[in-house]
């Protein structure tokens, strides 16, 4: 299950035990055709389905057998899979929570404990060390909450269900893999209901795929081993397209008059092209300026505002929801030295009511927001903007009552 094709089902595990569903429940996929592998039915048949793909694949039969001795179905799994909850904070009220004094502190301790394999994965990789902790940090709290799913049921039960089968049985071949390599004991090992395992909270295939002997001990234990976690982490940022040497968000003050219609992700300017338009860098580096960027508003331009370089795609390879992204991008931006953002005098915005009655009439006049979920998402966001713009009004993709009213 890669990260951009589940969009991070179970991450962010610490605020999805925090916040009732969390950031990253709400971001599982839909449906895929079923009959794309076997689900259902008797499950001992099922297992011996799935041993003989493991075999086929490259596995060993006593490898297979012990990963699938007494496997069963979860209904806590499956109850945590129906019942996602949705992600509605906004940015100001997310990043305060999440990129706290307190988890800034504990993760530049960390930065200077593992000093030594931090510079090894930048060198490797090309990955600051602020990059991986950030994630290390919101994934689990830097272990601290890794779940308490047994991993083995967890992917057995989501493979055996007839609802995104595709997803998950190839994650549970990649589980026997391991165990074949004696790095995880499929009867103890514990991580999130949808089968992520470790401090960085990684899935069977990506840590085959990526994993690192980080303590030398010849194994790859992203559970136990914050050296393997750590580059582990950073060979599959390195993976998602991070480039080296290059920023990923920088925070930014804006004039009174700009192109908004131009701002948000996917736009066609450079940096050096905002900056001539007096949008000013707080840092005062401007040396990116050749580099694309896209100017960020998560609540409008009379909130924080930013400008995403590149290397800012890699967050939402990691996950489709915006202000997790960003949220973890700044989180990583503070860890690098800078300062607190500026939080500006954000516009009032909807009520989950509000927003569903808002996303209904963006709707009804012909624009794609997806599912009326109340979820201020990039569809809605986009929609936005167009009509912000045919209202002559500033189009910064913010929701708020004064376009509900317009509209």
């Amino acid at each position: 299950m890669h990260r951009s094709l589940t969009s991070r089902s179970a991450l962010a595990l610490l605020f999805a035990l925090t916040f009732a569903g969390g950031a990253a429940a709400q971001q599982a996929p839909v449906a895929s055709d079923p009959s794309a592998a076997p689900c259902g039915g008797d499950l001992s048949d099922f297992l011996e389905g799935v041993k003989a793909d493991a075999i086929a694949a490259g596995a060993s039969a006593a490898a297979a057998d012990e990963a699938l001795a007494g496997a069963e179905v979860d209904q806590k799994v499956l109850s945590r899979d129906r019942a996602q909850g949705v992600f509605k904070q906004t940015f100001l009220e997310f990043s305060q929570r999440t990129v706290s004094q307190a988890r800034l502190d504990i993760g530049r301790q960390k930065m200077k404990q593992y000093a030594d394999v931090f510079a090894r994965a930048e060198q490797e990789f090309g990955v600051p060390s602020g990059v991986i902790t950030a994630f290390w940090a919101m994934e689990t709290d830097f272990g601290a909450v890794q779940g308490d799913f047994n991993t083995r049921n967890a992917l057995v039960t989501l493979s055996h269900d007839c609802r995104r089968p595709e997803l998950f049985r190839p994650q549970l071949i990649a589980l026997i893999e391991m165990v074949q390599h004696g790095d995880l004991d499929p009867a103890t090992n514990t991580g999130a209901w949808a089968g992520e395992i470790g401090q960085v909270q990684m899935l069977p295939r990506d840590i085959i795929a990526y994993g690192m002997d980080g303590d030398g001990d010849g194994h790859v234990r992203l559970k136990q081993s914050s050296p393997d976690a750590i580059l582990t982490a950073a060979k599959f940022i390195q993976h998602l397209g991070f480039e080296r040497g290059q920023p990923w968000l920088q925070e930014v003050t804006l004039p009174d008059n700009l192109p908004f219609e131009k701002s948000g992700l996917g736009g066609t300017m450079k940096a050096s092209e905002w900056f001539a338009l007096g949008v000013k860098p707080r840092d005062g580096n401007t040396g990116f300026g050749d580099l694309e960027g896209d100017l960020v508003l998560p609540q409008g331009r009379m909130g924080p505002a930013f400008i995403a370089y590149p290397n800012f795609k890699i967050y939402l390879e990691w996950n489709k929801s915006f202000i997790y992204t960003t949220s973890a991008a700044y989180f990583a931006t503070r860890l690098s030295g800078a300062p607190t953002y500026l939080k500006g005098t954000p516009e009032q915005g909807l009520a989950n009511d509000q927003m569903k009655t808002l996303q209904s009439k963006l709707q009804s006049l012909g624009h794609d927001v997806g599912e009326i979920d109340g979820i201020l998402g990039s569809g809605t966001r986009v929609a936005i903007q167009k009509e912000q713009q045919r209202l002559g009004m500033p189009a910064d993709g913010w929701a708020t009552p004064a376009l509900l009213n317009a509209l």
